[in-house]
């Protein structure tokens, strides 16, 4: 055997073992391939199972919160319902208040809509009450006028009278005491007590004076005495009698005050 044919064998040999080996090579390919797919066949299921529970956990969650949803929103349209009711009481109570306004006000209406001639005879009697109550105080204030004016026109009569008193006292202590008793001074005497009546029935009486002590209001002191029987600031001394007409000082009593 030449070396051509010894080549042409070996090349033969050489190409059967590579086909074989190839052969071998794609049967554990196919064998390797098979079980990757079956692999990947278990982990497909094992992955549809996980997703199916995973998405009926979520179904659930989603079905709870659609139920807890539904029931907030249960509950406000409840809580609407109530104030929409409480909203329709409320108006329909300001309606009926309303009514009963508009009822009072026609009644009112229909009061207040007077006769003419009945309201200028109220008009005129109300003037006539007015003009009665304004003649009634100027009356008052008019008598009282009067009084007051009658009282000044008397004390200045009366304080003009004063001296004849004082001259009256001073008469009949210059009497002599053996002629006291005669008819002249019992006839003086007569003279001074009655007019001192008279005056007393006017309100006129004289101001007390000795002993008492010296009141600015009641007493006009024109000097200081000695004096052993009265306290320092004390009437000891009445050099003209004073006198009061009703609650007021027809005149001053002129004193001395002890020291």
């Amino acid at each position: 055997m030449s070396s051509t044919e010894k080549k042409q064998v070996h090349d033969k040999d050489m190409n059967k073992q590579e086909k074989e080996a190839l052969e071998n090579i794609i049967e554990e390919l196919e064998e390797e391939s098979k079980e990757e797919t079956v692999a990947y066949t278990k982990e497909a299921a094992e992955y549809k199972k996980g997703g199916k529970t995973a998405d009926k956990k979520v179904s659930e969650e989603k079905t709870s919160e659609v139920k807890a949803s539904e029931e907030e929103t249960k509950e406000e349209n409840v809580e609407e319902e109530v104030t929409e009711e409480e909203n329709a009481k409320e108006e329909t109570s300001e309606a009926t208040e309303e009514v009963h306004e508009e009822k009072k006000k026609g009644l009112f209406g229909k009061k207040e809509k007077k006769d003419p001639l009945k309201e200028k005879v109220d008009e005129l009697n109300d003037r006539l009450i007015r003009q009665v109550a304004e003649f009634d105080n100027f009356r008052k204030r008019t008598d009282k006028e009067k009084a007051q004016m009658f009282e000044q026109g008397q004390s200045n009569v009366l304080e003009k009278l004063l001296p004849v008193i004082d001259n009256f006292e001073r008469g009949l202590q210059a009497v002599p005491e053996e002629e006291k008793d005669g008819a002249f001074a019992d006839g003086m005497n007569k003279i001074y007590k009655q007019l001192i009546k008279q005056l007393e029935d006017l309100g006129v009486t004289p101001i007390e004076a000795m002993g008492k002590e010296f009141d600015p209001n009641l007493h006009n002191a024109v000097m200081q005495v000695d004096s052993e029987e009265y306290e320092s600031g004390m009437v000891a001394q009445e050099l003209q009698k004073g006198y009061m007409f009703h609650d007021t000082v027809l005149r001053h009593s002129m004193v001395g005050v002890s020291k």
